[in-house]
């Protein structure tokens, strides 16, 4: 974030390795696939994606939408929801991880968009959107993440939208998210 960066490690092995081969890298180049890769043995990569974050004065809650009912984490509707997307898609959503209440907009008994948000550390809360794929585009998951953010607000917490994708983007501006800064995960070879 800004000129900073925090880097994790799974064990102490890899935190070593890390600490030795970045002490001195620069900011940028730890966002920077190519960057990183010439740097350490990258196996996997998931992103690079912006991290927003919203307070209450700067939040801008969707207006004038469908009709937004809670559901419980796991209940079967937004199952449904999840099988209906890809696996790549399910995955970046995080939907299956909230612990929140969960957001949802339906036409009867299907759910078209659905959001929440995962409880991270020091009371952040990492929201989690995902919209029917045949539904996309119809401002339904703006309408879902205003209703997750609002609970989260209203908690207290710290929300926070990381995201890949330009749509994901332009959504989490809709609702006042400003751009902080970048994550970049990867998983070390040998």
């Amino acid at each position: 974030m800004g000129d900073a960066a925090i880097v994790t490690a799974p064990d102490d092995d890899q935190a070593d390795l890390l600490r030795e081969v970045l002490e001195h890298a620069r900011v940028d180049s730890l966002v920077c696939i190519s960057g990183l890769g010439a740097m350490l043995p990258v196996n996997e990569v998931l992103g690079p994606a912006a991290l927003g974050y919203v307070s209450r004065d700067e939040f801008r809650p969707a207006r004038n939408g469908a009709a937004i009912m809670c559901r419980a984490p796991g209940q079967g509707d937004v199952r449904v929801l999840v099988e209906s997307v890809g696996p790549d898609d399910a995955d970046e959503s995080g939907i299956e991880e909230i612990s929140s209440p969960v957001f949802v907009v339906c036409e009867g008994s299907e759910v078209l968009a659905a959001a929440g948000y995962h409880m991270w550390p020091a009371s952040t809360a990492h929201l989690c959107v995902l919209t029917a794929p045949q539904q996309r585009g119809r401002g339904l998951a703006r309408q879902v993440a205003s209703a997750a953010v609002s609970h989260a607000l209203d908690a207290d917490l710290l929300v926070q939208w990381r995201a890949r994708s330009a749509a994901s983007r332009r959504v989490a501006a809709a609702l006042g998210f400003r751009e902080l800064g970048d994550q970049l995960s990867v998983r070390l070879g040998e």
